[in-house]
């Protein structure tokens, strides 16, 4: 087997490796480029999907409320059955609310383990330096 032999300096190397270096990098980004639009295409066909549903979910809630106040019709006033699902519906939607707002106030929505990782790396920066 012949070894072939590389005329090029070793500047022409590191200079072709660069170049190989950044194309291949453009190509990742370009590829992960590709790969995100594909994938929020079919988030948003699904979005579309949990739109619709949540749409007939709505009609068929509202449906349920009128059948609520037809049968309880039968005992009382139709005002009165009407009134007594309202404020049963309105509490039930107004604790579901508190306990999402109190929920949402009590999370942290800064990246605690970035600015851990951050602090870390400043204080190992500054051990480097001294």
């Amino acid at each position: 087997m012949e070894t072939r032999q590389d005329e090029r300096s070793l500047g022409e190397l590191f200079g072709d490796l660069s170049r190989e270096l950044s194309a291949l990098v453009r190509q990742e980004i370009t590829l992960a480029r590709l790969e995100v639009t594909q994938k929020l295409s079919l988030v948003g066909k699904n979005v579309a999907l949990l739109v619709a549903g949540a749409a007939l979910l709505y009609a068929a809630f509202l449906t349920l409320m009128a059948t609520i106040i037809i049968a309880i019709a039968n005992a009382l006033p139709w005002w009165l059955a009407a009134l007594i699902v309202t404020v049963v519906v309105a509490g039930v939607g107004a604790a579901l609310a508190l306990k999402g707002i109190d929920t949402l106030k009590q999370t942290q929505m800064a990246p605690q383990q970035t600015i851990q990782t951050l602090k870390e790396d400043a204080t190992w920066m500054k051990e480097q330096t001294t």
